[in-house]
């Protein structure tokens, strides 16, 4: 499967901008080969938690999952995409969505843990485990920024069979051992190849690190981005990660059981 991530700067509080970002991403990435396009954290309302929350119409939220699937489809790419989220008690969270190339909702989740004061105070919590879906015969499983930096997260998702996790991320500068340390860690210790997709340059204030990166599930980099702008593509396979989790059967080997005891 090839991947294609979107790393750009997105047009806080513009989502025709930042749609027709993502559109000329899908074209590009389509027209290379890729299977699926990720992007960032919120990017199509851009990453600013409090004025997204104070200012985002909610009425808008089904038209921006249209218009994403319209794309997707139009450019005959799988996509996945972040967008706040209302829940029928009324919480604001954030979520990321897999639809594939005809625009089909294969995979929703909402974010676990949320990062700083800006996003605890705009958004809520989830609380649901990474589900997995076959995805062009992969295994397939998402988490949201934050989230990837817990191991209990991506070990869900590897425990639930995710031979692939995406992750749409929102990482400020300064944090650059996340993506060249953090996320080839999980992604070695979990064997699974992991995509994360970050923002560029500088919104609400926030300068990001760019930084995005593909791990395969020996923890090497398949592919990383630098600071700026940039659209990169890297191929997975079954085959690596079987061969990983045949050589070490971390997976197979854990012992929930002694952990719990641990806990207690």
């Amino acid at each position: 499967m090839l991947l294609a991530l979107l790393q750009a700067n997105s047009e806080v509080l513009d989502p025709e901008a930042n749609c027709a970002a993502v559109d000329a991403a899908a074209r590009e990435a389509a027209a290379a080969g890729a299977d699926v396009l990720v992007t960032p954290e919120l990017f199509p309302v851009g990453y600013a938690p409090m004025p997204v929350r104070a200012k985002l119409d909610p009425a808008l939220l089904p038209v921006l999952h249209q218009k994403l699937a319209d794309i997707a489809r139009n450019n005959g790419i799988g996509l996945v995409y972040s967008l706040p989220r209302v829940t029928p008690e009324g919480d604001w969270q954030i979520s990321a969505t897999l639809v594939d190339a005809d625009g089909t909702v294969l995979l929703e989740y909402g974010k676990v843990h949320l990062f700083g004061s800006d996003e605890r105070a705009a958004f809520a919590p989830a609380g649901e485990r990474p589900a997995v879906v076959d995805f062009k015969g992969i295994p397939t499983s998402m988490v949201i920024c934050y989230d990837v930096e817990f191991p209990e997260a991506v070990r869900a998702a590897a425990a639930g069979g995710a031979e692939l996790l995406l992750v749409p991320t929102a990482l400020a500068h300064g944090f650059d051992d996340v993506p060249q340390v953090l996320l080839r860690a999980r992604a070695l210790e979990s064997q699974l190849a992991i995509a994360y997709a970050n923002h560029s340059g500088i919104e609400d204030g926030c300068r990001f690190l760019g930084g995005s990166v593909i791990a395969g599930p020996d923890g090497r980099l398949l592919a990383a981005a630098g600071e700026g702008p940039h659209l990169l593509f890297a191929e997975v396979d079954r085959e690596s990660v079987r061969r990983e989790r045949a050589a070490v059967p971390y997976l197979d080997e854990r012992r929930p059981d002694v952990y719990r005891t641990w806990e207690a």
